[in-house]
């Protein structure tokens, strides 16, 4: 049984950091791109961060560059988000991904690229 479980995910201060986590289990993801997408309540799922499948290239969506970074262990088959400076705004459900492609493209900006998905972590960054 494939599955992804995100984890780090809390109540927190605007201007805090958190670490998300997305362990991967069933089948190694070390060939595929991986993604983190959030979604706030009344609103659509959006894009956050992809990474190749090497990790060499990323994406992020501009209101989280420079604050986020996405990075991933293919030995623990686990990706992360690093997110710093946490603003009100930020406050969603994130959720892990695993698309079917190894590299990045204008695509992977799309949940309906994306085959596999984790249950979501909840972050909450309170003013």
């Amino acid at each position: 049984q494939v599955q992804l479980v995100e984890s780090g995910g809390g109540l927190v201060q605007a201007g805090d950091s958190l670490k998300l986590s997305c362990a991967a289990s069933g089948r190694t993801f070390s060939g595929n791109a991986m993604a983190w997408f959030r979604q706030a309540p009344g609103k659509e799922r959006e894009f956050v961060a992809a990474i190749s499948a090497s990790g060499d290239s990323t994406l992020y969506r501009a209101s989280v560059k420079g604050r986020f970074t996405i990075s991933r262990d293919n030995v623990k088959n686990t990706v992360y988000l690093q997110m710093n400076s946490l603003r009100a705004d930020d406050t969603a459900n994130y959720y892990c991904a695993a698309a079917a492609s190894a590299s990045l493209s204008g695509g992977n900006w799309f949940k309906e690229n994306y085959a596999y998905w984790g249950q979501g972590t909840q972050v909450t960054a309170s003013l």
